[in-house]
């Protein structure tokens, strides 16, 4: 018998498991976003960011450290350069007479090295590089609160329409009773062709709408497997409910969002520009490092002596160590330019972050608005379903008793469905409002932890 070892492709609670793929991955709430925050795309380019960030800080760094340079020449002189010399030199004073100088083949050989004693700009940006590196870290968290959010969004939608699916099913078995029951009526003359008719399409409406419900929650199971990276041929299953609780308490209101992610983020970018803009100024600052040299020259007249070491075919060394100082004088008001760019770019961040405050005040007094009218249209709606509950087992019975007509049955019918698909709606919308609250106030974080 052939067994298939395949290697479990899924993390249960932080753990690997390894061995046969099970039928159906069985998902909490938790399990998702765990999985989202390790595997989804989205997470691990972020954290790939982080460490280009750190690259980041390293390619700063060495502008801080020794520069070590070797080169190496070999020229040979095809037609030897013309020196005009005093033809004092020769015995012919007064006339200046061309003269070739030099040898054909010339070597050089050299080492030198730079280090860097004082350069503030370079300083700086060592520093600005550690900013944004902490922008990378800043980064990540933002994409994990909202890979939280989605994923959580994703799986009450997925359990909503999973709890619609159930409630179809109920109502399918309910209709399927009473079109026996009126097919027996009419089968002893008791009741109406008619009336049968009205129920089997009833009925045919149900199934349909079973059919398109089961549809979207595979598409929305799907939707939480690409979430995930979960093969979309692995069968899963949500183990949490629908209305599972997401806040300890109710919320209530709120006026400080510096711990909001999008706060620390143009935080970090208002720092980082005003950064920017010392950078630029302090590049009228003299900088002083210090330098050396060691090389090595051969000269010869012939190539065939060229590896030859004697008093003809010395090498001759020459080595040199100081100081170099460079002092910017004039750049054709290129700092200048650069500095007021870097200016208005910290303006505008201060902008950003004042307009972003008004906008999170503004968005958790409608979210906070939404929370207590979502939650009071849940209990309602609740209400509302045992209400049209009774109401359509009433009127079923009278049907049956042949005191009530099958408009009346169908009526009731159809208002005890727009009851259930109401309270769903509700729900969800409540689920999405406590989502919203929870990224304003930065609970969202305990969905990750």
């Amino acid at each position: 018998m052939k067994t298939k070892i395949i290697t479990a492709l899924f993390f249960v609670s932080g753990l690997s498991l390894f061995g046969q793929q099970p039928a159906t991955i069985r998902l909490s709430l938790n399990d998702c976003i765990q999985t989202a925050v390790e595997k989804n795309i989205n997470a691990v380019q972020a954290r790939m960011d982080k460490q280009k960030g750190r690259y980041k800080i390293e390619e700063a760094r060495s502008a801080l450290l020794p520069k070590i340079t070797g080169s190496g020449t070999f020229q040979d002189n095809l037609k030897l350069p013309v020196t005009m010399i005093p033809g004092d030199i020769l015995g012919q004073p007064g006339i200046i007479i061309p003269f070739e100088m030099g040898v054909q083949y010339n070597t050089g050989i050299s080492v030198g090295v730079n280090q860097i004693l004082y350069n503030q700009t370079a300083l700086t940006g060592l520093k600005l590089s550690k900013m944004n590196d902490q922008l990378n870290s800043l980064g990540i968290e933002k994409v994990n609160e909202n890979l939280a959010q989605e994923t959580a969004d994703l799986y009450f939608l997925a359990q909503t329409t999973a709890e619609q699916e159930r409630i179809v099913k109920d109502n399918i078995a309910r209709t399927e009773k009473m079109v026996s029951i009126t097919k027996t009526l009419w089968d002893n003359g008791m009741g109406k062709k008619v009336d049968y008719d009205r129920i089997k399409v009833m009925l045919e409406n149900q199934q349909t709408n079973l059919d398109n419900t089961s549809s979207l929650l595979e598409q929305q199971l799907n939707m939480i497997k690409y979430l995930l990276e979960i093969p979309v041929s692995q069968s899963i299953q949500l183990t949490d409910s629908v209305d599972m609780p997401l806040l300890p308490a109710n919320p209530g209101p709120m006026v400080d969002f510096s711990d909001h992610i999008d706060i620390q983020i143009i935080e970090q970018q208002k720092e980082i520009a005003s950064l920017n803009q010392k950078m630029v100024n302090q590049g009228y600052l003299p900088s002083l490092s210090f330098i050396g040299n060691l090389s090595y020259q051969g000269q010869r007249s012939e190539l065939k002596n060229y590896f030859n070491n004697s008093p003809e075919n010395s090498w001759f060394t020459a080595a040199y160590i100081g100081l170099n100082l460079s002092i910017p004088i004039f750049d054709g008001f290129e700092k200048r330019s650069k500095s007021r760019q870097a200016k208005i770019d910290y303006q505008k961040t201060i902008l950003t972050l004042d307009n972003t405050k008004e906008k999170f005040s503004a968005d958790y007094k409608n979210a906070l608005n939404n929370y207590y009218n979502y939650k009071n249209n849940v209990k309602r709606q609740e209400e509302n379903i045992e209400l049209a509950q009774n109401v359509y087992k009433e009127t079923a019975l009278k049907y049956r008793e042949g005191m009530a007509s099958m408009s009346d049955l169908l009526q009731d019918e159809t208002g005890l469905s727009n009851a259930q698909i109401n309270y769903l709606n509700a729900l969800y919308n409540f689920k999405s409002s406590e989502l919203e609250i929870m990224m304003l106030n930065g609970e969202i974080r305990r969905l990750i932890q």
